[in-house]
């Protein structure tokens, strides 16, 4: 799938918009300037904004790859859980659990208005809630492994049968450090979709 011209501008607009400096203007911001906290926020905003973009790019890497239950390498194929769970892991060093209801629990809620790329979208496509997961890209997009004799795809968040199911967007937390908040879900766990 070819990646439109547009989506890559607004997704580099997207990582400068959060790169650069807050404005100081109170005696607050220059409390904080003076400490040299202002430059300290603005390097975390800007190591999160590349590694977002990082993570988008590395998904985007491997579509096409097949739909495999359980799968969760790209030589493999992967399951829904097993790609967001490797993207993570291989891209930002993050362990996410091994089930999409699993990631929800793991992660934070947030409003879909408020989705950035690299979060997670949600759907109830197996008659329960949080059956089904994949990664927000921008513009409504999302990239996701969604079922046996599928590849790895984009799709769009407004067409009716991913509007019908979404059950929320999550994001994945870090904390001190490079690691998630989530814990890492037992190798033995059988596959969620």
């Amino acid at each position: 799938m070819r990646i439109p011209a547009s989506f890559l501008a607004a997704l580099a607009f997207a990582a400068a918009a959060h790169a650069a400096p807050a404005p100081v203007g109170d005696d607050m911001d220059q409390l904080l300037a003076d400490k040299g906290l202002l430059a300290r926020i603005d390097q975390v905003r800007h190591s999160v904004s590349e590694r977002a973009s990082e993570l988008v790019f590395r998904a985007m890497g491997v579509l096409g790859a097949p739909y495999r239950r359980g799968g969760n390498t790209v030589e493999t194929g992967f399951d829904c859980s097993g790609f967001v769970k490797a993207m993570y892991e291989q891209t930002v060093g993050l362990i996410l659990p091994r089930k999409a209801e699993q990631q929800a629990a793991a992660t934070q809620k947030i409003d879909r208005s408020d989705l950035q790329p690299g979060d997670l979208v949600f759907f109830n496509t197996m008659r329960h809630a949080f059956s089904h997961v994949g990664i927000y890209i921008g513009e409504g997009k999302f990239i996701h492994s969604p079922k046996p004799g599928s590849e790895v795809r984009v799709e769009d968040m407004g067409l009716a049968y991913w509007k019908r199911r979404f059950n929320g967007a999550r994001r994945v937390l870090t904390g001190t450090g490079d690691s998630a908040t989530a814990q890492s879900a037992p190798a033995t766990e059988s596959p969620q979709h």
